[in-house]
């Protein structure tokens, strides 16, 4: 089973002595308009804390969170990053019986490495069940409304990973969440709000089993750093703005050239990034990208991906229509 992350780029730099800013990392999913510029200024004003422990569950960004998600402070837990928060909820809240809607993000296969793969419109047991919504790595997204009627009509536990949900444009459902008692919804603030190296993260669900799971949390999860810039981040919705109206007319832009390429076959995305797959090995064209110093992440072997395939990135227009131009060379078409 391939469980390979991407974002590896320190490491890759490393190896082959590049300087990884002249490096265009499509294999991790990040904002390309980057963290909201007053993050700069919250981290530096941060700086004198470090030398206190943080408050053990940081009650301002959880505040915060739950005001822009229009929950309750009790509803909210903040975590180390979405993975931190997948291996705690394993932990912390066991299932003996767990269902993966594949594919899924690798981490969950580590985390419930026992679990059965299903589609949602086959879903399988009667346990836990783990799912994605926009799915990563394929981009593909379950109609709300759907959701909601399957979440309101179903009594048993659901976590709904939400990683990407900003890029997507569309509900949430922590707003299910006060209503439906074994719910989790996992949000990621590495993607959207591009503070990947500082891994920030956070978990809604319903009061009470927000409750037991905040008696089982290990303290300090959040650093002082790590709450100023996320607090900035949140602040700035201007920012928040220009990355969705981005992405979407990005996504669009690369969607009407992607499919015309021969060999390859997007699938549509609402997230932002596109898997592909391939008439070739997805290997030769990672090596290919590599060659010209662009990362991408080969998704063949994974769970739920039929046959050769990758994900990548979408960007600025002057790195898609650099990545577009990889394309074609790889493919020798003009």
């Amino acid at each position: 089973m391939n469980l390979a992350h991407g974002g590896n780029l320190f490491e890759i730099c490393r190896e082959r002595g590049w300087d990884w800013r002249e490096v265009l990392d499509l294999s991790a999913s990040i904002n390309p308009l980057g963290p909201a510029p007053g993050v700069w200024d919250a981290i530096r004003g941060a700086l004198d804390r470090v030398v206190h422990y943080p408050e053990k569950h940081a009650p301002l960004l959880a505040a915060s969170l739950a005001d822009r998600w229009g929950v309750s402070g009790s509803q909210v837990l903040v975590g180390n990053g979405a993975t931190e928060l997948i291996h705690f909820a394993a932990r912390a809240w066991p299932h003996e019986d767990v269902s993966l809607i594949a594919p899924a993000f690798s981490e969950y296969h580590r985390a419930w490495p026992r679990a059965s793969l299903c589609s949602f419109d086959r879903i399988s047991g009667a346990g836990l069940v783990a799912l994605a919504q926009p799915s990563n790595p394929t981009g593909q997204a379950i109609a709300f409304e759907i959701l909601r009627d399957w979440l309101l009509g179903s009594e048993r536990p659901v976590l709904i990973d939400e990683s990407f949900i900003e890029f997507a444009n569309m509900p949430s459902a922590v707003s299910l969440a006060s209503r439906r008692p074994n719910l989790l919804v996992l949000r990621s603030m590495t993607k959207f709000y591009a503070l990947p190296g500082l891994r920030i993260g956070a978990m809604v669900g319903h009061p009470d089993l927000m409750g037991r799971l905040r008696e089982q949390r290990e303290p300090w999860q959040v650093n002082v750093l790590a709450e100023a810039a996320a607090l900035a981040a949140l602040a700035d919705t201007d920012h928040a703005e220009r990355s969705v109206q981005l992405i979407a007319r990005e996504r669009i832009w690369f969607w009407k050239r992607l499919w015309k390429l021969p060999g390859l076959k997007p699938v549509h995305s609402s997230a932002n990034f596109f898997l592909v797959h391939l008439d070739r090995p997805a290997a030769e064209l990672c090596r290919f990208f590599l060659e010209r110093k662009a990362i991408l992440r080969d998704c063949t072997g994974w769970p739920g991906v039929d046959g050769e395939a990758v994900r990548f990135a979408i960007r600025t227009r002057e790195e898609n229509e650099r990545t577009l131009g990889l394309f074609k060379e790889f493919l020798c078409t003009n």
